[in-house]
């Protein structure tokens, strides 16, 4: 079967559900125009600016797609086949997850611009709202562990490289290389823009070719980077540390800016290679219902194992916190929130690609990251020559680290804010606890861990992520019933995905304490679990009696807030 005829299907559904289903949703919102958004009423210049929705979209798309819907089909497609992993994809992107978006996006516009953990609290009360946070806390925790666990093998995976090639070059060696380079670059862009103030175009036609500079000159200082897994891992814990109590303007903004580049050309890569590479299928399309191990059952774990490619409970972070603040007109929720949704279903799928066309054996061993840069450097060399497969590699891979490093500075300075609002400490040394306290667990169990537990670390992360989305959509159920509107499009996604993720949960918190030796990773990967379980019950409850006790009042109070 040929790749191609594949991707061209599910564009076509994609542009359909966009039109159709995207419109229908929209509705019943009622999206009018005429209303003020946050942006437009607030407009200080600094977080309310309304932004075209172009601009927009490619911001949000970047921030939103990350190494989740990268390495979690690839996982999936290993453990179950790639066709199940097709159809969650196409089917959970746009009747869950750009429900989710689009939602969540509309919600906070309507609601000032506001957390969806401060809308929890509006509608669910003070204690459901910190019961919220404390979910987010605990999700954007495992989002960092498992990000830094599987960059951190990126960076020393080599084997095939060594094997392929006739001089001394490592593989993961140039990637971590590369990768040092590309984020002292961004700094240096941000001091030249803070202080130099140079016009937008002249840094960009600077700095973004310097980017691959420094991939090349990754591929000739290969052996200068060399460390194992853990001492990479507590590297990037570092980094998080640093990005997350710097000035945004030193580092995020500009790493962003740089990483957008690098996001649309590993894009515009992997649909040179999908539909001009002439591939074949070499995975097999259905492995088993059930392939032995924790996480070896295919319900509830191709779920969760995917999470991002299908449906992100952190999307709905970035579109309450910053894209909401941004939007001029509401008319450009549906782009924005539906739209970016669906284009990272296809970032997915271009993942998926990269592993349906190589053979178990040919990437026996390989970390998902690997396996992606590996597929991506495949397809470049269709562009820049197979002689040249040693940058095209390195530029995959590097490519893969730079989405992670995208979602390491979000969560790490998320979970700061939280942090410092669940403890109400506002000052500066609270911002740095808050920092620490974030990374205290991903520090334990990175440093403690044994090689290869990235895939506990993942199921978990996908699960609490997912049960983020969940919850979300709970609390947009709960807005929308108290405002007498219809609720099944946003209720009946809601009841699969928390089923799903209560159900990979309860099967998570059973396996690791069946396995825990005294006070170590598994134990606390169960305690974590129970926690999330009973966080997501505590609020489901509050939700059934705020519901039920509303059932006969009137909605008056939402329609003078002009929210519906």
């Amino acid at each position: 079967m040929s790749l191609a005829l594949l991707a061209i299907a599910f564009i076509i559904i994609m542009v359909v559900a966009y039109r159709l289903y995207g419109s229908w949703v929209a509705k019943q919102f009622v999206i009018d125009d005429s209303r003020i958004t946050p942006a437009r009423q607030v407009n200080d210049g600094v977080d309310y600016v309304p932004t075209r929705p172009f601009y927009l979209f490619a911001q949000h798309f970047s921030a939103i797609a990350a190494a989740g819907p990268i390495a979690g089909p690839i996982l999936a497609c290993e453990t179950f086949g790639w066709l199940p992993c097709l159809l969650w994809i196409g089917l959970g992107v746009v009747l869950i997850g750009a429900v989710h978006d689009f939602s969540t996006l509309t919600a906070s516009v309507r609601h000032g611009a506001r957390s969806i953990a401060e809308i929890t609290r509006e509608h669910l009360g003070t204690k459901a709202g910190r019961a919220m946070l404390v979910l987010i806390l605990l999700a954007l925790m495992y989002v960092i562990v498992a990000f830094t666990d599987i960059t951190a093998s990126s960076f020393v995976s080599a084997t095939e490289e060594l094997q392929a090639a006739k001089i001394k070059f490592n593989a993961g060696g140039a990637v971590a290389a590369a990768a040092i380079m590309y984020l002292s670059l961004a700094v240096v862009m941000g001091f030249v823009q803070r202080f130099l103030k140079p016009p937008l175009w002249l840094l960009t036609i600077v700095f973004v070719p310097a980017t691959l500079g420094v991939v090349w000159l990754g591929t000739m200082i290969s052996n200068v980077f060399v460390l194992d897994a853990r001492a990479w891992g507590l590297i990037i814990l570092a980094y998080c540390c640093v990005a997350s109590i710097v000035p945004v303007w030193s580092l995020l903004q500009p790493r962003g800016y740089l990483g957008g580049f690098i996001l649309y050309m590993a894009l515009g890569i992997g649909i040179v290679g999908i539909f001009f590479g002439g591939y074949e299928i070499k995975q097999a399309a259905f492995k088993s219902w059930d392939v032995g191990g924790m996480t070896g059952q295919l319900f509830p774990f191709l779920f969760v194992t995917i999470a991002c490619g299908a449906c992100s409970g952190f999307h709905g972070l970035v579109c309450s916190g910053t894209t909401c603040k941004q939007i001029e007109r509401e008319s450009h929720m549906q782009p924005v929130g539906f739209g970016a949704m669906l284009a990272e279903g296809f970032v997915a799928l271009i993942a998926l690609g990269t592993i349906m066309v190589v053979s178990m054996d040919d990437i026996k061993g390989l970390k998902p990251g690997t396996i992606y840069g590996n597929g991506i450097g495949d397809f470049l060399t269709l562009i820049i020559g197979k002689q040249y497969r040693q940058f095209a590699v390195t530029f995959g891979a590097m490519a893969f680290s730079t989405f992670v490093f995208d979602t390491l500075d979000v969560c790490t300075r998320l979970g700061r804010y939280i942090f410092q609002e669940l403890f109400n400490w506002r000052s500066r040394l609270g911002a740095v606890v808050g920092t620490l306290g974030v990374v205290a667990l991903p520090v334990y169990f990175i440093a403690g861990a044994p090689e290869g537990s990235y895939i506990k670390f993942w199921t978990l992360f996908g699960s609490s992520n997912q049960l983020l989305a969940a919850l979300s959509l709970l609390t947009i159920t709960v807005w929308l019933h108290q405002a007498r509107k219809r609720i099944a499009f946003t209720l009946l996604p809601m009841l699969f995905v928390l089923t799903i993720t209560l159900w990979s949960l309860v099967s998570l918190a059973v396996s690791n304490f069946r396995t825990a030796q005294g006070f170590d990773i598994a134990a606390i990967n169960g305690i974590v679990a129970a926690a999330l379980i009973i966080l997501a019950i505590f609020l489901v409850t509050v939700a059934l009696i705020k519901s039920w006790r509303e059932r006969k009042a009137p909605s008056v109070v939402y329609v003078k807030q002009n929210v519906l």
